[in-house]
């Protein structure tokens, strides 16, 4: 094995291991002691990834026009996942609305975020957030459009990620700095996202029922088969960078949103089924996402 493959290996390693490590802290603490993360995860949504995203949009490094086609490129993937693989729901004899959004909405957040960081560097961070805002953004218009045609989608302006996102934008374009005392306690806050996400992946992954094992089986192979295969047809039309196709990439690769099942939950549409897809999803990703990396890698 020469020391090209040897490094690649490593670096493979270290990105995978501190993910897999806090995820298992969370998974092991929450069999040994009962964790309700509602209160955790409402913080996480309402205050630390807002945070996280102004700090990250405010900061006079970040380039939106940088970023718009690999934004195109990742409202592509979402949305074409669930086109391509609609007429597969019909013969797996799913109804759409329970099978293609844990399919199209992926896992952006909690384990896309952390990944590009610890795989590419403090510098993928706006990629990172651009392509999580983009899911997210879809998640809450379009997903929850498909569970409930009655739904407001403006009510996303609401939402503090938004927010956040728009005062951060604001903020860059202006060329504004906020005072030190403002500008440290908001970067603080964001810095306790990604591990707070992480930890609560672990705590989630407690749940695991394989009673519907075969739609969950299905729906771990086709969401990052189909992610990859149009991040792949893509490229020649989008003709990103390198290291922004390796982060396409990998976006397409990643498993379904735990938001998936909660969605699912609230909207009754058999939230078990939903259940068995995203976390059999993210127990496929431990052979998933090595294998997309080697690949990014060496294309980033």
């Amino acid at each position: 094995m020469d020391s090209t493959t040897l490094a690649l290996l490593e670096r493979i390693f270290l990105t995978v291991l501190p993910l897999v490590a806090i995820v298992s802290v969370g998974f092991f603490y929450a069999r040994a002691q009962h964790t309700d993360m509602t209160i955790a995860n409402r913080l996480n949504i309402d205050v630390f990834c807002p945070a996280l995203i102004f700090s990250v949009m405010s900061a006079k490094s970040f380039d939106l026009p940088t970023y718009s086609s690999l934004a195109i490129g990742a409202l592509i993937v979402v949305l074409g996942s669930g086109l391509l693989l609609w007429p597969i729901s019909r013969l797996l004899g799913v109804q759409s609305k329970t099978f293609l959004p844990p399919i199209m909405f992926n896992n952006s957040g909690n384990l896309g975020i952390p990944l590009l960081v610890l795989a590419f560097g403090e510098q993928a961070l706006p990629a990172a957030v651009v392509l999580f805002l983009v899911e997210n953004l879809l998640h809450f218009t379009v997903g929850i459009y498909m569970l409930d045609h009655r739904t407001n989608p403006f009510n996303v302006l609401r939402m503090p990620m938004i927010i956040a996102t728009i005062a951060g934008l604001v903020v860059s374009t202006f060329e504004w700095t906020l005072p030190a005392a403002a500008q440290v306690p908001i970067d603080m806050l964001g810095q306790i996202a990604i591990p707070l996400m992480l930890f609560a992946l672990g705590v989630r992954m407690t749940d695991v029922d394989f009673s519907n094992w075969k739609i969950g089986a299905w729906g771990s192979l086709l969401t990052p088969l189909s992610g990859v295969v149009i991040a792949l047809a893509l490229q020649p039309i989008l003709q990103l960078e390198p290291v922004q196709f390796s982060y396409l990439l990998i976006f397409g690769a990643l498993p379904p949103a735990v938001l998936n099942y909660m969605m699912a939950e609230r909207y009754n549409q058999e939230p078990q089924q939903v259940a068995s897809i995203v976390l059999l999803g993210n127990i496929s990703s431990l052979v998933v996402i090595p294998v997309a990396l080697a690949f990014a890698l060496q294309i980033g």
